[in-house]
């Protein structure tokens, strides 16, 4: 009876009684569609920087979070590490195997933001050496986002501009706090200037919550995508909207993932509420924090292949501002794209969440 239990539990996503295929039996592609799939969240690593992972460990020279999450996934080794390692044709394979066109490919969290700011400069600035080889091996199947190194926002800026410029990059990816420090600091903000400038989106993806706030979370399990990324992420979008930032650049682009972190649900209150914080200490801003999420920043559906969730978030945001992603490898499954093409929408709005919309934001 108790093996009969765990292996009814293992075939459904927990919490909402949703079908999910054994991951070792082959899997059936994802029907023919009208539309390019697009998958804009999709994580790698190169062996430097897994390397400097390793160290780190071996040191305990990090913070909990990072211990936690990556003492596991380096622990544990096996597919994982090898599906983040690959840029060739493995994961070309994985992509077909799942029917997904073309990945938008983001250096993993934590990125470079664990290390010294010299070292951090210098692993980014070969990471996206090694990006824009790989997508011009693979032009029509792969997209990148630059890494870049917050710790030196002046030399992160100029990287993101080389990317972009010499490297054909798309955007840049910051894996959210960097040792503690948050984009809301003007000391961050000459990355918002060059982002603004070119025309790119900054991605910011999770990673477990700053030392500040995550021990209540490893103390319960709750440091990594249970829960621990979207809170760390929802705060660092409020951050930064609150902050006045987006009022001082009114055309940069910030992209979230999981569906807005829970954002799309609190907007009410958060607008609501924000009568009363922006009186005792912050900026006056110019709108209300709503406007905005539905002005600046866009969403994916990385990790939350979930109607009620995602439709939720259309109805508040728009059509226009929520992207299709698979969250690959960390949610390698067929059900991420076949629940999602049965979201009940119009085709047309279906071909603007897995294509259209992400070919304009990241300009593909």
């Amino acid at each position: 009876m108790k093996n009969s239990r765990t292996m009814s539990a293992k075939k459904k996503f927990a919490g909402v009684g949703i079908p999910m295929s054994d991951p070792n039996q082959p899997m059936k592609p994802p029907a023919k569609v009208p539309y390019k799939r697009i998958a804009t969240e999709e994580a790698w690593i190169t062996p430097e920087i897994l390397n400097g992972y390793r160290e780190l460990i071996r040191k305990k020279a990090a913070d909990a979070g990072f211990l936690s999450l990556w003492g596991v996934f380096v622990k544990r080794g096996g597919i994982l590490l090898d599906r983040l390692l690959d840029m060739g044709e493995t994961r070309i394979k994985d992509m077909d195997a799942t029917g997904i066109d073309v990945q938008l490919l983001l250096l993993t969290a934590p990125g470079v933001q664990v290390f010294s700011a010299g070292k951090a400069g210098s692993l980014a600035a070969a990471s996206n050496d090694q990006l824009a080889e790989a997508i011009r091996k693979y032009p029509k199947r792969f997209a990148g986002l630059a890494a870049i190194a917050p710790q030196s926002p002046g030399t992160a800026a100029k990287e993101l501009e080389r990317g972009v410029k010499k490297l054909g990059l798309k955007g840049a990816v910051i894996n959210s706090h960097t040792k503690g420090e948050y984009l809301d600091s003007p000391k961050f903000w000459e990355i918002f200037e060059a982002a603004e400038s070119l025309n790119v989106p900054i991605y910011i993806h999770p990673q477990t919550p700053s030392p500040d706030m995550v021990q209540p979370f490893v103390k319960r399990g709750l440091d990594t995508a249970i829960m621990g990324f979207g809170v760390e992420v929802a705060l660092h979008t409020l951050a930064i909207i609150t902050s006045g930032a987006l009022d001082r650049f009114p055309k940069l682009k910030i992209v979230i993932g999981h569906g807005g972190e829970g954002l799309p649900y609190w907007l009410y209150r958060i607008d609501y509420m924000q009568e009363y914080n922006r009186q005792a200490f912050r900026p006056k801003l110019k709108m209300l924090p709503s406007d905005y999420m539905k002005r600046n920043i866009y969403i994916t559906t990385s990790g939350l292949p979930w109607a009620p969730a995602i439709t939720m978030a259309q109805s508040v945001l728009g059509m226009d501002r929520v992207l299709y992603a698979m969250d690959y490898p960390y949610q390698y499954r067929v059900e991420e794209v076949t629940m999602t093409d049965k979201f009940p929408i119009s085709a047309a709005n279906k071909k603007k969440l897995f294509q259209k919309n992400a070919e304009k934001v990241f300009s593909l």
